[in-house]
């Protein structure tokens, strides 16, 4: 079975065609993007990592002129997106005086996706600071989603300098999927991504962020992972996408919520049951797993300034099922 993976790639095979969306609406996406457009100018930062010529993409977007410049917000994308999907809470961050950076991390949206490669939350960080470094940005509010909260904690633990506030919305990681989960070898893992297809990339976020309730205003968190699955380096992104799977279960940083020195907020929607790997936990486990209704107190009394906002009703992206109430909530913290 291990063989034939690494013919399928070897070989260049896809294992998704681009007509094979069958009900699901999709664009197929190349590797880079290249016809998917963002709502900002996207630039490129050129960087050297694990002596591979590498660029990150990035949007730059300055603060409203009829505002008061406030500072800066950097925004840090989920596992599943990229920095095109904070459209809308840029718009509201420009409006109220804030400039905002909002990058691609190496091995997502527009960004170089290199393999091999060793994809780890620690040079993700450093390469972010780098970006900041470039901008000639000393200081910023951090926003992370998802697996952006794992990023954003691991930032603001690395450069505790460079962060006045920490917002964390719904992040992955509140708790260590690994005591639990029996590992997933990497090439099982390989195995799973390359028979993605752009019905169950619709039907695993129905379910996992949605709960199983799916609306039109959800479509354009679609765009990037079912394209790429109808896409034509669908075989390369499957990589990609197993290796950074690795990351997120193996790397854990709640361990160091305590050392978090940034005021905190957290917004959790409470109704988000996302845990990685909780389908090969026992029966007995998978239940108790990914319980943001719980995990959200449990984390906010773990880092020592930290403050909870709870939307009930609410799955794992709060920014596109309540944007009011998610963004009532971020700008109420960023203006204390």
């Amino acid at each position: 079975m291990l063989s034939g993976i690494r013919r399928l790639f070897a070989a260049g095979l896809l294992l998704a065609s681009p007509f094979a969306a069958g009900e699901v609406d999709i664009q197929p996406q190349d590797a880079m993007l290249s016809d998917y457009q963002y709502p900002y100018p996207v630039q490129q930062f050129p960087l050297q990592s694990q002596q591979q010529h590498l660029t990150m993409a990035y949007m730059d977007i300055p603060p409203s002129s009829s505002q008061k410049p406030r500072g800066t917000v950097l925004l840090l994308h989920g596992k599943n997106f990229s920095g095109a999907y904070w459209k809308d809470t840029v718009e509201a961050l420009a409006a109220q005086g804030y400039r905002v950076i909002a990058p691609d991390q190496i091995g997502f949206g527009k960004s170089s996706k290199p393999v091999p490669f060793q994809y780890n939350f620690h040079a993700l960080a450093a390469n972010t600071k780098a970006l900041l470094e470039e901008l000639e940005i000393n200081r910023v509010s951090v926003a992370g989603h998802s697996m952006g909260g794992m990023l954003a904690s691991r930032f603001a633990l690395m450069y505790p300098d460079t962060v006045e506030k920490l917002v964390l919305v719904n992040p992955i990681g509140l708790e260590d999927w690994k005591r639990f989960v029996p590992y997933q070898p990497l090439d099982e893992t390989l195995a799973g991504e390359m028979a993605q297809t752009p019905e169950k990339v619709k039907s695993y976020m129905t379910h996992a962020y949605f709960d199983g309730e799916w609306q039109d205003k959800y479509a354009p968190l679609l765009d990037l992972q079912a394209g790429w699955a109808a896409g034509p380096d669908a075989g390369h992104i499957a990589r990609v996408d197993a290796l950074t799977s690795e990351m997120v279960f193996t790397q854990p940083v709640l361990y160091e919520f305590p050392d978090i020195e940034a005021p905190t907020l957290l917004i959790i929607g409470t109704r988000d049951r996302t845990a990685i790997g909780a389908g090969r936990a026992p029966e007995s486990v998978r239940a108790k797993l990914g319980r943001y209704d719980r995990l959200g107190g449990k984390t906010a009394e773990a880092i020592p300034d930290a403050q909870l906002v709870e939307l009930d009703d609410i799955g794992h992206v709060p920014q596109f099922e309540d944007f009011d109430r998610y963004m009532a909530a971020f700008n109420d913290f960023l203006q204390q």
